[in-house]
C-alpha cells in the first residue's frame, strides 16, 4: 500500500489516478485545506494533519504502508514571505512528523515533493542537479532543509527517499478527469485561462524587460502526467533497491510568459486582455531544467512536451469546470 500525503491536491491527485491505473493500492491522508474530496477519485480517503504523528503512524500501520508520497506541503512563493511561520511550521515540522511517524510504523521509503526554488537564481541554463542550492524566499528554502532532513533520516536510520524538483507543473488530466484548482490560484497558465473565461478583467505579466526573446521570462512548463508518472518510476526505483537520488523534472525547453498567453488565445479562440506589470524581485530572467539524470537512471521521458498539449488540456478542464470541482 502507498501512502500519498496531499493525495486530494493537484499534482496528488494525477499521481493517485496514475499509480491506480497502473494496479498499485493507495491510500490518501489529506487535511483537505487546500486539496478536494472529488479528485480522490477510488482511493481510500483519510483526513488528518501531518503534524499529528499518532494519526499518522496509525494509518501506516492499519493500511500495511510500504512507501510513502509526500505532497503535503504549502507552495505560494509569495504568501511565504509574508507569513514565514505558515511554512516552516507546515513543511519543515510537519515534514520531521512524518519521518518520526515512518520510523514508528517502520516505512523505510518516501518520494518527496521537492522544487526549482531550491536553487534560487541559478548560475546558467539548463539547471543540473549539481548546480547550487542557493534559494532565496522562504518556500525554498523550506523545500531545501526538507531535503537535507531525508539525507539526514537516511543516515540515521535507513530510510531511503527520492526527491523530485519541479519547474512548473501545469496543464489537466488528458481523459479531463482531474484538473488545477486552487484557491487562491497563483499559477500563470490558469490565471490567463480565467483571464479568457472572463473570470478576472486581466492578466498581468510580471515583468517585461528581461534578457530574453520578447522580455518576459522564460519558464520549464512540465505536464502534470508526466511528473505524475516521475512518482510512479521513483516508486519502482525505491522497490528496485535503488539509492536515494534528486532529479530534476522539467520539459528541458522554455517558453516565454507572452508565448503562453498568446497560445491560451489561440487554443481558447478567445481574446482577453493583458499588460505588463513590475518584475516580481528576484524573478530570474530564464528557468530551464536538465532532466537528463531522470531520463538516465529513471528511464522517465515527457509523453506532453508541446505547449499546445499543455494549455489544451488546462483549457478543456477548466471551461468545463469553471468554479472548479
Amino acid at each position: 500500500m502507498i501512502l500519498v500525503l496531499g493525495g486530494a491536491g493537484y499534482i496528488g491527485s494525477h499521481t493517485v489516478k496514475r499509480l491506480l491505473k497502473r494496479g498499485d493500492k493507495v491510500v490518501v491522508y489529506d487535511d483537505l485545506s487546500q486539496g478536494h474530496r472529488e479528485a480522490v477519485l477510488d482511493a481510500p480517503l483519510e483526513e488528518g494533519d501531518i503534524s499529528d504523528v499518532d494519526r499518522l503512524a496509525g494509518v501506516m500501520e492499519q493500511y500495511k504502508v510500504e512507501a510513502v508520497i509526500h505532497f503535503a506541503a504549502h507552495c505560494y512563493v509569495g504568501e511565504s514571505v509574508e507569513l514565514p511561520a505558515k511554512y516552516y511550521h507546515n513543511n519543515v515540522a510537519g515534514t520531521l512528523r512524518v519521518l518520526e511517524a515512518m520510523l514508528r510504523a517502520g516505512v523505510d521509503k518516501i518520494i518527496f515533493s521537492s522544487s526549482a526554488a531550491t536553487f534560487g537564481i541559478p548560475p546558467g541554463n539548463p539547471i543540473t542537479e549539481e548546480m547550487p542550492q542557493e534559494p532565496i524566499n522562504p518556500y525554498g528554502r523550506t523545500k531545501l532543509i526538507m531535503e537535507q532532513m531525508l539525507h539526514d533520516f537516511e543516515v540515521a536510520h535507513g530510510i531511503r527517499y527520492v526527491a523530485l524538483r519541479y519547474f512548473n507543473a501545469a496543464g489537466s488530466d488528458q481523459e479531463g478527469i482531474l484538473g488545477e484548482w486552487h484557491d487562491p490560484e497563483t499559477h500563470l497558465i490558469p490565471l490567463a485561462i480565467y483571464a479568457a473565461l472572463g473570470k478576472i478583467e486581466k492578466f498581468v505579466i510580471n515583468g517585461g524587460e528581461f534578457d530574453t526573446p520578447d522580455g518576459t521570462c522564460v519558464r520549464d512548463f512540465i505536464h502534470v502526467d508526466d511528473l505524475a508518472e516521475a512518482h510512479a518510476l521513483a516508486l519502482d526505483h525505491l522497490r528496485d533497491n535503488g539509492p536515494s537520488r534528486s532529479f530534476n523534472l522539467g520539459n528541458g525547453k522554455g517558453f516565454t510568459v507572452a508565448e503562453v498567453v498568446d497560445k491560451i488565445r489561440a487554443v481558447s479562440g478567445r481574446d482577453f486582455r493583458s499588460e505588463i506589470g513590475p518584475a516580481r524581485p528576484g524573478d530570474p530572467a530564464v528557468l530551464v531544467a536538465d532532466a537528463t539524470r531522470a531520463r538516465k537512471e529513471l528511464g522517465w521521458r515527457c509523453v506532453c512536451p508541446d505547449l499546445d498539449v499543455i494549455v489544451r488540456t488546462a483549457w478543456d478542464w477548466l471551461e468545463k469546470h469553471p468554479e472548479g470541482y
